[in-house]
């Protein structure tokens, strides 16, 4: 099943942009494996994508879905820099992290890093990203190579990493300000009533065990 899986995988395009109906092509990969989903519905693949994961699992040729969009050119997202408030809501959606910025300054897109995923669009609140079509009238697998499908696949498992990478950086400042407070629970609350300071420790100490827990799932939350 893993080798299949694989294969799969590495028949899309890796633009990451969920029209699948799955949260990135490796989960589509998956699922098509298992025969949860159909070999039609990546659009940026197109009708190539399709007969590849066709003759993969051998399955007969469909027409694109419909329902999940419609093969077409390469695009990339412009940033209107005029209008571009520094939210960076854009760069937490980007997946192949292609848009360079920071809080309250102007962001732009890196284009050979952008594989037109259209996630930054509806996230966007002052509506300042547009997409150019960048491959003229060359659609699908016509208007993306393999080598730029590597690189975008090199991009988002980076993304991933730093996700994860922060997400443990602040979990762990979260728990030591939460054990901070435990150990000098009076100190950092305006509770003075015994019972009450009790409770509000017993409350602490639950949610840091429950953060031991995810962080070590097979341990006991104890330490």
């Amino acid at each position: 099943m893993q080798d299949l899986i694989s294969r799969l995988h590495a028949a899309l395009p890796q633009t990451q942009c969920t029209r699948c109906g799955y949260p990135d092509c490796e989960a589509y990969a998956t699922a098509v494996a298992q025969g949860e989903a159909g070999i039609n519905q990546c659009p940026p693949g197109g009708a190539e994508g399709v007969a590849r994961l066709a003759a993969i699992t051998a399955r007969p040729m469909l027409p694109l879905s419909a329902e999940h969009g419609t093969e077409g050119p390469r695009t990339v997202a412009f940033i209107d820099e005029a209008w571009c408030i520094g939210c960076t809501l854009c760069l937490k959606a980007c997946p192949t992290d292609a848009i360079l910025g920071s809080n309250k300054q102007m962001h732009t897109v890196i284009e050979p890093w952008c594989t037109g995923c259209e996630l930054c669009i509806p996230v966007c609140p002052v509506d300042c990203i547009e997409l150019e079509v960048v491959s003229g009238e060359r659609t699908g697998w016509a208007a993306w190579s393999e080598a730029e499908a590597q690189v975008a696949l090199q991009r988002y498992r980076q993304h991933q990493t730093r996700q994860a990478r922060e997400k443990a950086e602040n979990d762990a400042r979260l728990q030591a300000e939460a054990q901070a407070k435990l150990q000098d629970i009076s100190a950092h609350s305006r509770l003075s009533d015994p019972t009450q300071l009790e409770r509000k420790r017993a409350l602490i100490e639950a949610a840091l065990q429950k953060a031991r827990a995810r962080r070590n799932p097979g341990s006991s939350g104890e330490e």
